[in-house]
């Protein structure tokens, strides 16, 4: 279940298996024991609050609410409204609860030890305020444990926004897919430990709404990956150019060595004379040769991709190199220096790319490329990526990946580790050498994303940049051995 749903495509799916056959009810009756299990799976009988909105959630808040009292849990549901006022499967569930039904408020937090969070689901469209909002101020200071369903009440399905204020979960149960709100930040640091359950509706349905982002996983691109054939040789593998900086040289070296272990064939360093003894001695396999011999490497159409920025400098000769390689239309990936050097003419970058081309910017350098892109990270970077014909990585915590046809992945890992100098250089490096290797664009940035992250995971606290090229055999040789068994 990797496709990440938009409300609207998720309300399309409900109603597309119910004109199927599948009652409303069942499909509510499904979500509420979903939920149910994951509570039982989770904690121990205690005392619990079901707080139920007036829509749809609230009706599977009944459900839930009858479940656990049927179990012999101690229950008490808060109700936002009128019962009478409820409609559709919501009050035919509503129906079926044979307890008290309390007016929503503050006192029901008091005394609980859990609190099960169906006021709200994805769609909210409104800021929370008022009553409502100090009864969140009031569970999120409480030490209840918190479940929430669908999202955290407050949280925008589509954006992960906040409105206004939002409940801070402990476990959150969505139905069929996870929404893009669920991994891109705030919301996803509302949300706590996410459950993606199955209440019925098919992939077939799925299939029928093409959804267009999911989150990162080998699932997305590994078809994709060149593995070398036994009768191959290294330059089958690819020759990346990487443009190396005459003073800040610790950058490029990163991205030279994170491209060699992503199994790029050859990689060579290009940078003024002076600095060339620093890139040589880094490491044995790196090739150098000085700026002055860039034509004669361009003509040689086996320098077929290429990484420019790290270290770089910014400034008008990066902008007018950075144009000369992009008019030969080969693999590029544009970082750091790279980009801030069309800060003020971003309109030419965008006219310059012709090929195959990867912007990986973090969300300073994304907006002074694309100041006029507004909303959430996930709806700027298909703006980007549309307006500039490259796949477009926004980097961060939910990093999001963007190409020019409207595709899009959320990276979903927990790597917080990453958070570090050379960090981003490194991913540079990682995506040049898989595309190098001639990997599609969208699918060279998901797997470097990818890649990056399970590195930060896998090492976890002292990570250091140079530690992340070192770790990426082993997880490579994960991927090589588990595309063998499949074959």
């Amino acid at each position: 279940m990797f496709e990440i749903l938009t409300t609207d495509q998720m309300y399309d799916a409900d109603r597309l298996t119910i004109e199927g056959g599948v009652s409303g009810n069942i499909l509510m009756q499904n979500a509420g024991r979903a939920v149910f299990e994951e509570i039982v799976r989770h904690w121990s009988p205690r005392s619990v609050s079901v707080l139920c909105g007036p829509g749809n959630n609230g009706g599977d808040g009944f459900v839930i609410a009858k479940l656990l009292r049927d179990e012999g849990w101690s229950v008490r549901l808060g109700l936002l409204g009128d019962i009478d006022a409820l409609k559709g499967d919501a009050a035919l569930h509503a129906a079926r609860w044979d307890g008290a039904t309390e007016r929503l408020s503050p006192a029901l937090v008091v005394g609980a030890d859990l609190i099960v969070d169906c006021i709200f689901g994805a769609g909210l469209a409104r800021d929370i305020t008022g009553d409502l909002a100090e009864l969140i101020e009031t569970i999120n200071s409480s030490m209840c444990a918190v479940v929430a369903v669908d999202v955290p009440s407050g949280v925008d399905g589509n954006s992960g926004m906040v409105r206004g204020c939002g409940v801070k979960a402990d476990l959150t149960v969505t139905f069929c897919r996870a929404k893009p709100g669920h991994y891109l930040l705030p919301g996803r640091l509302m949300c706590g430990e996410l459950s993606v359950r199955d209440i019925g509706i098919s992939d077939k349905i799925i299939s029928e709404i093409r959804p267009t982002c999911w989150r990162n996983d080998p699932v997305l691109w590994r078809a994709g990956i060149h593995w070398p054939g036994l009768d191959g040789h290294k330059y089958h593998r690819g020759h990346l150019l990487a443009f190396g900086g005459g003073s800040m040289t610790g950058a490029t070296r990163l991205v030279a060595r994170a491209a060699r272990r992503s199994g790029v064939g050859l990689l060579t360093i290009v940078s003024d004379p002076a600095a060339l003894p620093f890139y040589a001695a880094d490491a044995p396999g790196n090739m150098t040769a000085p700026i002055g011999m860039l034509d004669a490497l361009l003509k040689d159409c086996r320098h077929n991709a290429f990484v420019i920025g790290p270290g770089y400098g910014v400034g008008d000769g990066t902008k007018s190199l950075v144009i000369q390689l992009l008019h030969l239309c080969r693999a590029t990936v544009l970082d750091a220096d790279a980009l801030t050097s069309f800060s003020e003419d971003p309109s030419t970058l965008c006219f310059a790319i012709q090929g195959p081309t990867v912007l990986t910017p973090h969300e300073g350098e994304f907006s002074r490329l694309f100041p006029d892109i507004e909303g959430d990270k996930l709806c700027r970077a298909l703006a980007a990526a549309k307006r500039s014909g490259a796949t477009v990585l926004i980097k961060g915590a939910d990093t999001v990946i963007a190409a020019p046809d409207g595709r899009a992945a959320i990276s979903a890992m927990e790597a917080p580790w990453l958070a570090t100098a050379g960090s981003g250089d490194v991913l540079a490096g990682i995506i040049g050498g898989l595309m190098a290797q001639g990997m599609e664009m969208f699918d060279a940035a998901c797997m470097g994303v990818w890649l990056h992250a399970r590195c930060g995971t896998d090492i976890g606290p002292g990570l250091i940049a140079e530690d992340i090229p070192d770790h990426l055999p082993e997880i490579l040789r994960e991927l090589w051995l588990a595309s063998r068994k499949k074959g």
